[in-house]
Order: C-alpha cells, then sequence, then structure tokens
C-alpha cells in the first residue's frame, strides 16, 4: 500500500522539532527520551547507525509518551528490524524502488527521503505525500523547499540535515513544512555527562518554535 498519510500526518505534526538521534549508549535511552518528552518533543527518530540501535528504540519506546522511530533505514531488513524493536514510524535518507516496495509489506509509515523535484514526484507517484528533505542545508536549505511549493504543491516536507535552532525557524514558516529533524537539541557533551535537564531545556526551545 501507498504511504498511511493520515498516520504520519499525525506523528509529524505532534511537533515542531523531531530529535535525531545517534546514541549506542543503552543505559542512556530512557533519561533521554524522558528529557526530550518532558520538553514537548515526543515523536524520537533513533538512527540505525550505531551497534545498539534497535536496543535503544526498545527502551526509548518504553517512556510514556514518546512515539519512537527508526532512521538511516535502507533495507527490508532494516524494517523488519525496526518493526520488532517497538518503531512506529521509519524514515530513509532515501527514496530508491526496492525500499519503497518493501515498505508496502509492514503497517508502519515510512517517510522517505528526497533531494530533487524528480526524486519527489517519483515518490508521489507511489503514494507518499510525506518526505523527509535530506541533506537540507547541503542541497540548498530553505530557499529549495520555498521554490519546490508551487509545482509541488501536494507534498509536504520533513527536512533534515545541518539544522540548528536558528535555521529551523526558517524552515517552519514555509507552507510546506510540517517539522523539521535535527540533532542539535542533544549535544554530545551534554549526554556524555548526563546532563538531562540542558536537554530538556533545549527541547522545550525547540517544541516553542513556531513558524
Amino acid at each position: 500500500m501507498p504511504q498511511d498519510a493520515a498516520a504520519i500526518r499525525s506523528i509529524l505534526s505532534l511537533a515542531p522539532v523531531v530529535p535525531v538521534i545517534i546514541l549506542d549508549e543503552v543505559d542512556k535511552a530512557r533519561p533521554l527520551a524522558e528529557a526530550l518528552v518532558a520538553g514537548g518533543l515526543p515523536v524520537l527518530e533513533v538512527t540505525l547507525r550505531t551497534a545498539n540501535a534497535l536496543k535503544v528504540i526498545e527502551e526509548m519506546a518504553k517512556v510514556e509518551g514518546a512515539v519512537v522511530g527508526s532512521g538511516t533505514v535502507r533495507t527490508a531488513e532494516h524494517m523488519r528490524q525496526s518493526v520488532d524493536a517497538g518503531a512506529c514510524f521509519m524514515v530513509s535518507p532515501g527514496a530508491p524502488p526496492r525500499l519503497l516496495d518493501a515498505a508496502e509489506d509492514f503497517g508502519v509509515p515510512l517517510l522517505p527521503g528526497i533531494g530533487t523535484p524528480t526524486e519527489a514526484m517519483a515518490a508521489a507517484e507511489r503514494g507518499y505525500s510525506f518526505l523527509k528533505f535530506f541533506p537540507a542545508e547541503a542541497m540548498g536549505g530553505a530557499p529549495v523547499l520555498k521554490a519546490f511549493a508551487s509545482p509541488l504543491p501536494d507534498i509536504t516536507f520533513c527536512p533534515t540535515g545541518g539544522i540548528d535552532a536558528a535555521k529551523a525557524r526558517t524552515y517552519l514558516a514555509l507552507p510546506n513544512v510540517i517539522c523539521v529533524g535535527g540533532s542539535w537539541i542533544m549535544p554530545a557533551d551534554a549526554i556524555a555527562s548526563g546532563d538531562f535537564n540542558r536537554v530538556e531545556t533545549l527541547a522545550r526551545e525547540a517544541a516553542a518554535l513556531k513558524g
């Protein structure tokens, strides 16, 4: 089946920012998720870039109010593992046909990534109306998405890649952006030192961002 637009819309509309999480320390998964949720960012994307990413998803999924998904999903096996770990959604850096084919076998919605109008149109032909714009800043940033709005009015984006608090505000002001993805809310030194109060504060500031 094509993308469940209602399901992915309901997830992405919960907060203006989706934390993009790269974490290997399983013992820090729950306190990190708790800090982000407490700060008003319940939608958490855990990238499959570390050895313990699936365990991190499992732990974060136990946190009340957390809506946990997997990121850097590139294969059908990644999808299967994500669903088994409790992911509520999946995010991919790209949108190759075989990946979109594989997504039809799972009930969890996929947010595939695109970087050009052609890629966006190809995904739209497959029934995808919500897409990740990646890597956002490297691909030209907010001006590019603004240019997409008129010729691609039926597609809504979640830009990710190189975005910070200041840039997020610019993206969120665009009519075709539902939210942004970013990691600035979780400074590496804060996670390393266990300063989750700082993470919660940054999350609260991000949750207050309006377009």
